[in-house]
């Protein structure tokens, strides 16, 4: 599937991007982090403020991915350092050129593979899928209709046809999701080493920091309380001759070569939250009709045409 112009759906997923730039404050936040990373005691010094109502605007740069934060050791303890992650923020608003690509959207309730440890749980649009808290009903045939899922530690394995021809070499495939940690309630602060696989093939992790409400998510229904966690973050596992990347970001060695794809009629790909990891915080997963995007777990294959020698 070739895309010629942009859907104008997709634009809904630039949305916390733009109301985390509509604020003076976090825009002068911006300004300083240009200049070079600073802790937030820093930071309010330098606009005036105190440091707790720093926090909040803080949060919401982090949540829409443009700046990154750490806690590391100084003279007074531990300090949150923030940093930018991006250089340059741009919204495509019409198709940029490049190789073509076929995109495939999967439910995310459509796993093929799970093992999960509770607090978990699956949501649909009319209400919850079975009970929460118990790992039996992600076996219920009716979790195909799921918007939404959660567990703290555990796996799931998603399937996607692999529809390339001879005459089409890959050179990129891309897996987007909406993604969070998963605590009790929510909580902003509360980090996640997820992993992931493809092909059964390690592909590196992230660690999610938090899990996340406070507002409702643009699509989020209205059953769903408002104690409960409401949207994620918009990522994208990148596989190309360079490695394995999450929103541009290095995480592993793996490349597309080590894939095989020519060999393959189906692409895997695994989420886990290992009960050994640093930060078992868990995973939530927001699908069609939930979270702020409001899409299912998609896969994109970029592809150049190659000469087919078959005879």
């Amino acid at each position: 599937m070739v895309q010629t112009k942009i859907d104008p759906s997709s634009l809904q997923s630039y949305l916390p991007l733009a109301e985390a730039l509509a604020s003076p404050t976090r825009l002068r936040i911006l300004a300083l982090l240009g200049e070079r990373p600073q802790h937030i005691a820093e930071l309010a010094a330098a606009l005036g403020m105190r440091s707790p109502s720093v926090v909040p605007h803080i949060q919401q740069l982090e949540a829409a991915g443009i700046i990154e934060t750490a806690e590391r050791r100084g003279r007074r303890g531990v300090q949150k350092v923030c940093a930018l992650r991006m250089a340059r923020v741009t919204i495509p608003l019409r198709p940029l050129p490049g190789p073509e690509c076929y995109q495939v959207a999967v439910p995310v309730g459509q796993y093929v593979d799970w093992a999960v440890q509770p607090t978990c749980g699956l949501a649909g649009p009319d209400g919850p899928i079975g009970s929460f808290d118990e790992p039996r009903y992600f076996a219920d045939p009716a979790r195909v209709q799921a918007g939404m899922l959660w567990f703290t530690s555990g796996h799931l394995t998603y399937r996607f046809p692999n529809y390339l021809l001879p005459s089409q070499q890959p050179t990129a495939i891309e897996f987007v999701m909406e993604i969070a940690s998963e605590a009790p309630g929510y909580n902003l602060d509360w980090p996640s080493d997820i992993t992931f696989a493809v092909n059964e093939l390690p592909a590196g992790g992230w660690t999610c920091p938090g899990d996340f409400g406070g507002r409702r998510g643009a699509y989020t229904p209205a059953w769903v309380s408002e104690q409960m966690n409401q949207y994620g973050l918009y990522k994208a596992l990148r596989i190309d001759a360079r490695g394995t990347l999450i929103d541009g970001i290095p995480i592993a060695p793996l490349t597309l070569a080590d894939l095989h794809l020519a060999r393959r009629t189906d692409i895997t790909l695994r989420l886990s939250v290992s009960p050994t990891a640093r930060h078992i915080g868990g995973l939530t997963l927001f699908g069609n009709g939930f979270g702020n995007y409001g899409q299912d777990l998609q896969m994109r294959l970029y592809y150049e045409a190659v000469e087919d020698n078959r005879t």
